[in-house]
């Protein structure tokens, strides 16, 4: 396991145990194990301890996995994507689930938000987990839930998070934002929206 792999961990063990643990003696070492955690990931990174601290603990409660979205769109042999504003490169729309949201009104509500179009979620092709599948190093564990969907309305429009929505041959794909999808999991989808009775993948 790497450091980030290591390091997560204890955050994740620290906010648990401070969630659960009443005894004052029990909740100092969860404290102080969170502390060495955020040394750790400083080490890796270009934030202050605290301040990788401050990043993950944004909630308490048992600790768990975020959960990321993303929605494949095709027509004919070309996949829908947009362009993100943070880092200028591309993608299968998507992002972070929100509380009360269904997984499937999720990557719909994604889908109108980023690209203009308006979509339906007709398979789940993959479940994955994002350290195992050749993205880089992020402070949380994420899992990925790729759907394959269906433009029912819409045009092409950008948000305040997308600067360009385009389609682009499956073959021939733009820079990718590999954070939020890969040649390999767009391709994969691909698979699974010209077989629809392909089982989900998962890891």
């Amino acid at each position: 396991m790497s450091v980030l792999d290591l390091s997560r961990r204890l955050l994740a063990l620290s906010q648990t145990g401070l969630h659960f643990s009443q005894e004052e003696y029990d909740r100092e070492r969860y404290r102080e194990m969170g502390q060495i955690a955020g040394e750790l990931l400083a080490l890796e990174s270009k934030l202050t301890p605290d301040q990788v601290r401050a990043t993950w603990m944004v909630e308490d409660g048992y600790s768990t996995p975020k959960v990321d979205v993303r929605g494949a769109v095709f027509r004919g042999d070309q996949v829908l994507m947009v362009k993100e504003r943070v880092d200028g490169k591309w993608t299968l729309p998507g992002g972070w689930a929100d509380v009360n949201d269904t997984p499937s009104h999720a990557v719909e509500k994604e889908i109108e938000q980023e690209s203009g179009f308006t979509a339906r979620a007709v398979k789940l092709a993959a479940i994955c987990d994002r350290n195992k599948h050749n993205h880089p190093k992020f402070l949380y564990h994420v899992w990925k839930l790729f759907f394959i969907c269906e433009i029912t309305g819409g045009d092409f429009r950008t948000s305040y998070e997308t600067t360009d929505v385009k389609f682009f041959p499956v073959t021939d794909l733009p820079e990718l934002s590999t954070g939020r999808s890969t040649v390999a999991q767009i391709q994969n989808a691909y698979k699974h929206h010209l077989d629809r009775s392909l089982p989900t993948e998962f890891d």
